[in-house]
């Protein structure tokens, strides 16, 4: 059976984030209700794609999914297991925020099946917490590992943010050094972006609150790569540090051009070459669920751009690709495509080559966008001139 991954986006969250750009609303408690309704009545829909699939991984993201009771996430990985294959190693993963779930409720949810359990603690400082208007304070993460430990969760992972403006790299090293002290499986240290429409956008072009320095988050990032490696933890993603065997097994299905499907409000699928989006927001969703009507648009991409995503996504990888398997995605050499853009990031630094296959080097990691950018330009004007 073909492997799929399934995500479900939970979309609610108490307080949304200033510097957060995803489809996540506050002050919407009135809708979950008929959304998790909803979320059931969508995997209906999909009861003849799960039923010849193998899901090998369920992921709850947001927002935050540890917004609604653990019985609505039960009733999900019980609809899915209805329709599909659920393997026998299945990864079920699950978003939280620190001090939002009691020990009970991550009990009901691990007696649920769920296996991971994603906290995003971003910071280890209460000023910063407070900068990115998360309401937890680094106590409450302590809290919620341990009570993660004592709920059976045997894969927890802690998500952090560097690179803020006026952050110094010694109280990231603080920061990153607390994580580590509290033993979890998985960290995640994601750099600060500022993204258009945002509040934090706002303040950025408003004057009160400085542009993040793209030097100092290098740096940030460099002692990332050194800390976590001395404490044990393998690189194996741009972002993402792991002890062995505790690797996102979810995420490596987006990494490695693997098939999803998306449910819930603005989820996007990718199933047959095929992608679909759905309605953004969930009181619009709920209601395009019940008429059997959720996926807003579907479409292809252009080729260009599947094979840019493609390298792009593979090259996020610490381990690279082989040149094997773009010939065999592709039916084409990897030199006869970009071979140019290649041979231009090997000479700056950024790309190294060896036996069949292509990576970043640890100078690459921090320029991961501008190799991606110039392969996306070479194979778009390769395109055009064939045309």
């Amino acid at each position: 059976m073909k492997p799929l991954a399934v995500y479900v986006h939970i979309p609610f969250c108490t307080v949304k984030c200033g510097y957060c750009d995803f489809n996540a609303y506050a002050g919407l408690d009135g809708v979950k209700d008929a959304y998790g309704s909803a979320l059931l009545t969508e995997i209906d829909a999909y009861r003849d794609l799960l039923g010849g699939r193998e899901v090998t991984s369920i992921h709850f993201g947001g927002g935050t999914p540890s917004e609604v009771p653990a019985s609505q996430i039960a009733a999900v990985i019980e609809r899915v297991r209805r329709y599909g294959v659920l393997a026998s190693d299945a990864e079920v993963g699950l978003e939280a925020n620190p001090g939002t779930t009691t020990h009970q409720d991550l009990v009901e949810l691990r007696a649920a099946g769920v296996t991971r359990l994603s906290l995003g603690a971003q910071s280890f400082h209460t000023d910063e917490l407070r900068f990115l208007d998360r309401i937890h304070s680094p106590e409450a993460t302590a809290a919620s590992l341990r009570n993660a430990r004592a709920a059976g969760f045997e894969s927890v992972s802690l998500d952090l943010i560097y690179g803020l403006p006026d952050q110094t790299v010694e109280r990231w090293a603080e920061s990153l050094n607390e994580a580590i002290a509290l033993g979890p499986d998985h960290i995640s240290c994601y750099g600060l972006t500022v993204e258009d429409g945002t509040p934090l956008a706002r303040r950025v072009a408003d004057g009160s609150v400085d542009t993040p320095d793209a030097d100092v988050s290098a740096d940030m990032y460099e002692l990332a790569m050194d800390t976590l490696a001395a404490a044990g933890y393998l690189q194996y993603e741009l972002s993402n540090w792991a002890r062995p065997g505790h690797e996102s097994r979810h995420n490596r299905v987006y990494w490695r051009d693997g098939e999803y499907l998306g449910i819930g409000a603005g989820a996007h699928s990718y199933v047959d070459g095929e992608r679909y989006e759905n309605v953004a927001h969930p009181r619009d969703y709920a209601a395009a669920a019940a008429r059997g009507d959720a996926v807003l648009r579907r479409y292809r991409l252009e080729p260009a751009v599947v094979m840019s995503d493609w390298l792009a996504l593979r090259l996020r990888l610490v381990d690279g690709f082989s040149e094997a398997e773009f010939e065999t995605r592709f039916g084409a050499k990897l030199d006869d495509t970009v071979g140019a853009p290649l041979a231009e990031c090997a000479e700056a630094g950024l790309l190294e080559r060896s036996a069949g296959t292509v990576r970043l080097t640890r100078r690459g990691r921090s320029l991961h966008s501008e190799v991606a950018v110039r392969l996306l330009l070479h194979l778009e004007r390769a395109m055009s001139a064939k045309q």
